[in-house]
């Protein structure tokens, strides 16, 4: 006999099949898809899932169909023993929890009503996380519709965990990879549900067929209060709350919402202003995701920096560019110069890249980011920085180094330059737009805004044009500076215009994105501010030093690239630690970051069983 099938199994711990519920389940789910995924007779049908090595396949009739969780909010008590069995099942640590128990208050005391939610992986139709994962370690499977993911194809860049609406992929920053919920597949082909359904003890979680009521149960409902839009994924859980709730329920965590119910609508997530002060908070813009403020920036910084190098030096070669100064950009013009640069910004790419690999779970296994190009933003991004690294490394070869291959033809090492600088101004600005795709996530309203593109080509606007205009002051080519100060300006009334729309996008739509943007006003209020004003100067300075530029511009120029670096280091800290994602309530304790970040500083978190680990970095 199966090790999870024993003698003494309840009938409430055996997964019904079609015949033993009695009731048949409609051909198309309410996304309009097909339950049945495949049919019985097709060549991939009747082979084993060989979870957990059994070679076993299920013999129940609904093995091609969408299977899902029923959660009913009504009888849920928070004993927590779905968490505890899937736990004890899943062989978990304390600080990673594949099902998570949290809720919702709401009323006065003494009349006082709390929700409880609990919530894993949803399985859903169209599973971000599949799409997203750069290394293919997702997989939608027709056999009982699980979407499972494999550890030991996951390299750790937890960009699964960013697109999830539910927070249902796991990032073990302790063991480097991502793991999440199975369906409990094992079980369900020897005829049991999931070990979470088994174990709850008031009938609040169910499981079967999608679309088929349980027993006991009279809706059917996509959505409850605290669950994020269906329409992202369409998950595959359905819910039942019937008892009245307050017209406002609070959540017991430190994100910033209340879910507000107006008229006989569904409740909606609102920003909690609690008249929190402005603070700096300077600590607190340190993240895990501190690599990738580094590497953004410095990918912008050096794009810009070789466009303007190399366009600059080929409009230079024309009557209108020689009279912008572009002429003093060509390679001869300042050959050392023109070298040191082009080696330069190959070295701090280099850089950036190592500390972007650096930042995955399992580095070593970085060549993963190519496996999944036809739907990863992730996985493009890479690629196409890869494209113009190599590009970039062609060019600087061709043109600084051209010394070293002086047993090649002049006329061919000219060519390959320019083959190379033509083909890495457009991989380029390629990679940067692959770049802001990786942010346009419906998870985190906070990103999903055309600003993010405005940022990123605005940063390499200002900044590559500073990095070029600097060491070239420094040798008394001012007759560049309003050239390279315009583009400054420019840079930076991009970046200044996508920010004035994505407040006013943030306050229209309300929700999580709002509520970002409170912390950003209130917790980082006067971080905030400095970046803002840090913005304008750099954009007067930048006007004026490219209308009436000065007799020796060195120390200007200098100011105004520390104020720009500055202000662009402080807007992409802002922008990774202010995110709010549309994840589920947690509880006062477990899946709060107030909580962590209390344990982290007490100690608590030293203790394995508090479920925190002491450091994300």
């Amino acid at each position: 006999m199966h090790k999870f099938f024993r003698a003494e199994e309840r009938d409430y711990a055996k997964l019904p099949t079609f015949d033993q519920a009695g009731v048949a389940h409609p051909e198309l789910n309410r996304y309009g898809k097909s339950i049945r995924l495949v049919e019985d007779d097709d060549p991939l049908a009747g082979k084993s899932l060989r979870i957990n090595g059994d070679e076993s396949v299920g013999d129940n009739p609904n093995r091609y169909k969408q299977h899902g969780f029923y959660f009913n909010a009504d009888n849920c008590i928070a004993c927590h023993a779905c968490e505890a069995a899937c736990s004890e099942k899943n062989d978990l640590p304390a600080h990673i929890a594949f099902r998570s128990v949290g809720y919702l208050e709401g009323g006065a005391f003494p009349a006082t009503t709390r929700m409880n939610i609990s919530m894993a992986c949803n399985h859903c139709d169209d599973p971000v996380c599949l799409k997203g994962c750069p290394t293919r370690a997702y997989t939608k499977f027709a056999e009982y519709g699980a979407v499972l993911q494999d550890p030991d194809i996951c390299f750790g860049c937890g960009y699964c965990t960013w697109v999830c609406p539910y927070n249902a992929p796991q990032l073990d920053t302790k063991a480097g990879h991502v793991s999440k919920c199975n369906m409990c597949v094992d079980r369900l082909e020897v005829g049991l549900k999931p070990a979470c359904v088994s174990a709850c003890l008031a009938g609040a979680l169910d499981f079967g067929v999608i679309e088929t009521k349980p027993d006991n149960r009279e809706k059917l409902e996509a959505q409850i209060p605290g669950f994020p839009t269906p329409e992202i994924t369409h998950p595959n859980i359905r819910f039942q709350q019937a008892k009245s709730l307050p017209r406002e329920m609070r959540r017991t965590d430190s994100m910033p919402l209340r879910y507000v119910r107006e008229g006989e609508g569904a409740h909606q997530p609102v920003v909690a202003d609690d008249g929190r002060p402005r603070a700096w908070n300077v600590k607190k813009l340190r993240s895990r995701e501190d690599p990738l403020v580094i590497f953004t920036l410095v990918s912008q910084l050096v794009v810009g920096a070789f466009l303007l190098l190399f366009l600059g030096a080929e409009l230079g070669t024309t009557q209108l560019g020689a009279g912008f100064g572009l002429a003093a950009l060509a390679p001869a013009a300042h050959p050392v110069l023109h070298a040191t640069l082009l080696v330069g910004l190959l070295g701090i790419q280099t850089l950036a890249l190592v500390l972007s690999t650096l930042h995955l779970g399992r580095p070593h296994r970085f060549y993963r980011a190519f496996n999944n190009l036809k739907y990863s933003p992730v996985s493009r991004e890479v690629a196409a920085i890869a494209v113009f690294y190599n590009l970039l490394g062609g060019y600087t070869l061709f043109t600084a180094l051209a010394d070293v291959l002086g047993f090649l033809p002049a006329g061919l090492v000219e060519g390959l330059a320019t083959a190379c600088g033509w083909g890495a101004a457009i991989a380029g600005p390629a990679a940067l737009w692959f770049m802001s795709r990786i942010y346009r996530i419906p998870a985190r309203p906070f990103w999903n805004h055309w600003q993010v593109v405005s940022a990123f080509y605005g940063n390499m606007l200002s900044l590559g044009a500073l990095a070029v205009a600097l060491p070239y002051a420094a040798v008394g080519e001012t007759a560049l500076l309003p050239v390279a100060a315009g583009l400054v300006a420019a840079g930076l009334a991009l970046e200044m215009l996508g920010l004035v729309f994505h407040v006013r996008h943030l306050q229209h739509v309300g929700g999580e994105g709002a509520a970002a943007h409170f912390l950003q006003r209130t917790d980082f209020g006067k971080t905030w501010i400095a970046r803002n004003v840090g913005l304008a100067a750099g954009f007067v300075g930048a006007v004026a030093l490219a209308l009436i530029p000065p007799a020796s511009g060195l120390a200007f120029v200098a100011l105004l690239t520390l104020i720009v670096a500055a202000t662009a280091l402080v807007g992409r800290a802002l922008f990774y630690v202010l995110v709010i994602p549309t994840t589920m309530p947690g509880a006062f304790f477990w899946k709060n970051k107030g909580f962590e970040e209390h344990a982290r500083e007490t100690g608590l978190a030293n203790l394995p069983q508090v479920g925190v680990l002491p450091s994300l970095h």
